[in-house]
């Protein structure tokens, strides 16, 4: 992978899997106050038309952005982030899910010391986030 100080275009910066459980979703909810019961219990998801327990969207987005910050090793150094939300990630009740992130450069302007960097973000498969980018500074 490429150091963070000397990035290029296109440039894959970090690639993470991240293993999500049941329990990380009980330990999400209780951190961020979200405890909608489609997070953690089967027969809910289904009453409501789910195909499963879903790991919460703001938590995807989280681990997506970690990536990040462990390759620069240091959060201060994120400017700011967006996406947007594509497919659920269904959260099996033994296996959980696992969450996949590919990190690669796609602006970099090393006079501002400023680079974007657009996240593949993949579950089962299939993209869960769209338009997923992360803005970081080089210095």
């Amino acid at each position: 992978m490429t150091s963070p100080g000397r990035i290029m275009l296109g440039d894959t910066v970090a690639k993470s899997r991240y293993h999500v459980t049941r329990e990380s979703l009980v330990r999400y909810a209780g951190a961020s106050g979200d405890f909608n019961s489609i997070h953690y219990r089967d027969d809910v998801a289904d009453a409501v038309g789910l195909p499963g327990v879903l790991a919460h969207g703001m938590l995807t987005l989280g681990l997506a952005t970690q990536c990040v910050v462990d390759w620069l090793g240091d959060p201060a150094r994120v400017t700011g982030y967006r996406a947007r939300f594509t497919k659920p990630v269904i959260v099996a009740p033994d296996d959980g899910a696992v969450v996949e992130v590919v990190a690669k450069a796609a602006q970099v302007d090393e006079a501002a010391g400023t680079a974007r960097i657009d996240l593949t973000v993949t579950f089962d498969g299939h993209a869960v986030l769209g338009k997923s980018q992360v803005w970081i500074s080089l210095r």
